[in-house]
């Protein structure tokens, strides 16, 4: 049984935990114990009706309030196929926590209200969707109840995100009405909606084809540790331990280590304290090498045949954290994998305006929520894959040299 990884995006009071609650509630993938929790959590509604966002939505804050604020993961499973949800906040303030709730997954949901359409939040999250290269996307045009089902309102929700989606290049959208409140067109077909003729949401889920997140094809390890004993039984012990983020090394492979360029053969491959023949991505692993090279921690080692970008100069795609805004001449810790060196911002090339979907130039500063490309220099050369080929190498942080704070999210490109 496979695996599919989604999550849910909007803008606030969107109806997000409350579609999750109801995908959960009518597939009964919900204990007893849980359903008496949120029962008596929701005594207090007037219409005496269950609260199901109570499912997802489990800090204090986030009840008193009525809105998500940190990503609540959920685990369900149907006979046809295993899923992980995340439900992301909708509320600008948290456009971190959704674009963390992003990194991973192989599906997004993003809801839109019927009766408000196409907002600023549904196109800042159909952005990221977009440069985080989410393969499918599912528009769940919610609350259909609250304008009599009506089928000319989808249409015209359908017809304006269809020009963010060519905007942003968005491939595999699919477009389903529903109510998550009541359950419309979520595990079953809506008789309300005759006039939608596709499938119900928990079906699309179930049969959406879903390719193996794992690249087995290029190999990427980065080294987390060098281990050397040093002791009488393992007196020439010397090994360089991580997690094989990418690919598969075999015994005897020819190897390259960057940012060197130092070339190496495999000795020997450990997994779990057991020698092995081969490892693939994502076991942790310990490499031997037959030459002693100069590797440390932040080193990649890769296939002979293979080649990484190798430059102290970087350009990426930054999604903004932070409440001070990111400036040119500003330094950050670039943690890219184990390694971790010191930059500093050279340019800001452009701003992605949300609302127009369009590059915006001569910026001098990015502040929180934005996402902007910049030039960054390092301290020390960089080897790195852009994100659009290898999302497992191209990926990487901005940290706060003062605070230590993760204060961006960052695509190499």
């Amino acid at each position: 049984m496979d695996l599919l990884r989604f999550l849910t995006a909007g803008s606030v009071d969107d109806g997000k935990s409350t579609l999750i609650g109801r995908l959960l509630y009518d597939s009964k993938n919900i204990l007893i114990d849980q359903l008496d929790a949120i029962e008596r959590s929701s005594k207090a509604r007037n219409d005496g009706s269950v609260d199901l966002a109570l499912l997802t939505d489990g800090l204090r804050a986030e009840r008193e309030q009525g809105i998500t604020i940190d990503v609540a993961y959920k685990y369900f499973s149907t006979p046809k196929r295993k899923f992980i949800i995340a439900d992301t906040p909708g509320h600008i303030q948290y456009t971190r926590n959704m674009v963390t709730g992003a990194s991973n997954a192989d599906l997004i949901i993003i809801l839109v209200d019927a009766r408000n359409g196409v907002a600023e939040q549904t196109r800042r999250h159909s952005l990221i969707a977009s440069l985080l290269n989410i393969p499918h996307v599912v528009v769940a045009i919610n609350k259909m109840d609250l304008v009599g089902y009506s089928e000319t309102v989808y249409q015209e929700i359908v017809a304006d995100y269809e020009k963010v989606s060519a905007a942003l290049n968005l491939s595999n959208v699919q477009y389903i009405p529903i109510s998550a409140l009541d359950g419309d067109n979520i595990v079953d077909v809506s008789e309300k909606m005759h006039w939608y003729r596709g499938p119900a949401l928990l079906e699309f889920l179930e049969n959406v084809e879903v390719e193996d997140h794992i690249n087995h094809t290029h190999a990427r390890f980065p080294v987390q540790y060098v281990i050397r004993p040093q002791t009488e039984e393992l007196h020439d012990y010397r090994g360089y331990a991580g997690k094989i983020e990418s690919g598969v090394y075999k015994k005897g492979d020819k190897v390259k280590i960057f940012p060197s360029g130092a070339e190496a053969t495999i000795k020997a491959i450990e997994v779990s304290n057991k020698e092995v023949k081969e490892a693939f991505a994502p076991q942790s692993a310990v490499i031997h090498l037959e030459e002693d090279v100069d590797i440390s921690r932040g080193d990649t080692i890769v296939k002979i045949d293979e080649a990484l970008q190798v430059s102290q100069d970087v350009d990426a795609i930054v999604c903004w954290m932070d409440e001070k805004p990111l400036t040119v001449g500003r330094k950050y810790f670039l943690q890219h994998n184990s390694s971790v060196v010191p930059a500093v911002v050279k340019e800001i090339k452009y701003r992605l305006n949300v609302n127009k979907l369009e590059k915006e130039y001569d910026v001098d500063a990015a502040v929180l929520n934005e996402v902007v490309e910049v030039r960054l220099k390092t301290a020390s050369a960089l080897a790195y894959d852009s994100y659009n080929f290898l999302r497992e190498n191209g990926g990487a942080i901005l940290i706060d040299q003062t605070s230590l704070v993760t204060v961006g999210a960052v695509l190499l490109q």
